[in-house]
């Protein structure tokens, strides 16, 4: 349940299914109980030390009063910062400022200098936030940024937008939680885009409203269980054929390290053997990997073989040859980079693409996805989701719209995004030993969309394995990645081999 996805839209439907069999108010007593007991967590059971609630005028801040009246009750020290506003407030919001009242809150006017703060919670505003904060609501909400204590977030972190996981309008700014308690439903924005710095880790919490989604979520986060299926132990009798060819072409001249990159990356993925047909001919040998076999890109037959074009490949007429060539062989193929570049700019290739029939897996950065789409970086970047499942209609293939809790979406519109990864992945070639290695699934017979989520996940699992090592996030390299696919790829098949599934 907590992976699945739903939209503020959703959310609300099941909000309404739930106060229809519920007395009033018992949505927001239930939700403030879930946060206290998510709170006592972080201050490990112990009363004792300030307790800091910001509150704002709504529903949200009613939530937040009910947080600090069963953690004052409990005999925390809690202050309340009520930013009340000039509307009467909801019933079920003057109930909890009468609870909070009872239980001997104090209510403050501005943050007492130098107090310090134990926990520190974020009731200020909810999912229904149409307008950058201002005021003294942004104050709050970038002076949480210098805080060295735990921040709690009730629903979503004030200033974030649920959906699409930007910050509320022009200039505006969000509160930076490392915790997040969210109700009635897990939310996108909470874990790509700004989420990934402003939500920390997210719990979700039903409020006893389980079962009463009226819509399906089109939306899932990203995780083994999704490609658990394709995690087969090999069979002693195979061969090196029964694991697919894999091209790589690209590797223009001065671009040959994207190509050896991704060809390094597909050997280390599995594939049974690995091409690089590179455009620049300079290039026989690869000294650390031996193994990968170097071919003229212009004399190679595609056919048959599984290919990712693009890594390096530039824009030059044999490019955009050699990419048509790709397209007529009608193989899996995965479209990166320089590949990516030339459909956007050529439409006879993009007719192309979208006619090829096979399986097609796009890999853009939010640049690439824009210049498809024709519109700005930062347009695709301000609805993360939606503008995946344009490119993946448009395009007809399964889009892995790269970045910060990347996105992968199919032509039915259905997503995922992915949690794994870190920022040691901000680093020149990563993308091409992405697109290497989920090559390298393609050509062993892994569907496209199982393929993209497989992909995505060990490529981040395998940052995240590095930097737990101690190599990095600062300074760490793509070519420390292969390996590190190879070891998370051959355990989480010993993990399924061991159970007969993923937990």
């Amino acid at each position: 349940m907590d992976t699945l996805l739903y939209t503020c839209d959703q959310i609300r439907a099941i909000e309404h299914a739930a106060q229809a069999h519920l007395a009033p108010g018992t949505l927001m007593e239930r939700a403030g109980e879930a946060a206290a007991a998510y709170a006592r967590e972080l201050l490990a059971g112990e009363p004792g030390g300030a307790v800091l609630v910001l509150a704002g005028p709504g529903n949200n801040g009613g939530d937040g009063l009910e947080v600090a009246a069963h953690l004052a009750r409990e005999g925390f020290d809690v202050e309340v910062l009520h930013l009340a506003g000039s509307a009467t407030p909801s019933f079920e919001t003057g109930r909890a400022l009468q609870r909070a009242g009872d239980a001997q809150v104090r209510f403050v006017d501005a943050i007492p200098p130098g107090r310090p703060w134990r926990l520190v919670v974020d009731a200020l505003f909810g999912i229904g936030l149409a307008r950058a904060l201002t005021g003294q609501a942004r104050e709050l909400a970038v002076w949480t940024a210098s805080l060295d204590c735990p921040v709690l977030a009730i629903d979503v972190p004030s200033g974030l937008d649920a959906d699409t996981g930007t910050i509320v309008g022009p200039h505006g700014a969000a509160v930076t939680a490392t915790h997040t308690i969210t109700f009635l439903g897990n939310k996108p924005g909470l874990h790509t885009g700004d989420g990934c710095d402003h939500a920390g880790a997210v719990r979700v919490d039903m409020l006893g409203a389980d079962g009463l989604q009226q819509e399906a979520a089109q939306a899932v986060l990203n995780g083994p269980a999704l490609f658990a299926e394709r995690l087969a132990p090999r069979r002693r009798n195979t061969h090196k054929g029964s694991f697919g060819d894999l091209v790589v072409l690209g590797g223009a001249r001065g671009m040959l390290g994207a190509a050896v990159l991704a060809a390094r990356a597909a050997l280390h993925g599995g594939a049974g053997r690995v091409f690089a047909a590179t455009l620049d001919p300079g290039m026989l040998l690869d000294p650390l990997q031996p193994e990968i076999m170097f071919r003229d890109a212009a004399g190679l037959d595609y056919a048959g073989r599984s290919v990712v074009a693009g890594p390096g490949m530039g824009n030059a007429d044999a490019a955009i040859h050699l990419f048509g060539k790709v397209l007529e062989a009608r193989g899996p193929v995965l479209v990166d980079a320089d590949a990516l570049n030339l459909a956007a700019a050529r439409p006879e290739l993009a007719e192309r693409l979208c006619a090829h029939g096979g399986e097609v897996v796009l890999t853009p950065h939010p640049l690439e996805a824009a210049r498809l789409l024709g519109v700005t970086a930062s347009i695709v970047q301000a609805d993360r989701l939606e503008h995946a499942r344009e490119l993946a209609l448009r395009f007809n293939s399964v889009v892995v719209l790269k970045g910060a809790g990347s996105v992968i979406a199919r032509p039915d519109g259905f997503v995922a995004v992915n949690t794994s990864g870190n920022p040691g992945l901000a680093t020149g070639g990563s993308g091409d030993v992405l697109a290497g290695f989920c090559g390298a699934l393609l050509a062993q017979g892994w569907p496209a969309w199982e393929a993209a989520l497989g992909a995505v996940w060990m490529h981040g699992a395998a940052a995240d394995w590095l930097v737990e090592d101690g190599a990095g996030p600062i300074g760490l390299t793509a070519g420390e990645l292969p390996r590190a696919i190879r070891a998370v790829l051959n355990a989480l098949v010993a993990d399924v081999a061991r159970s007969g599934t993923w937990a």
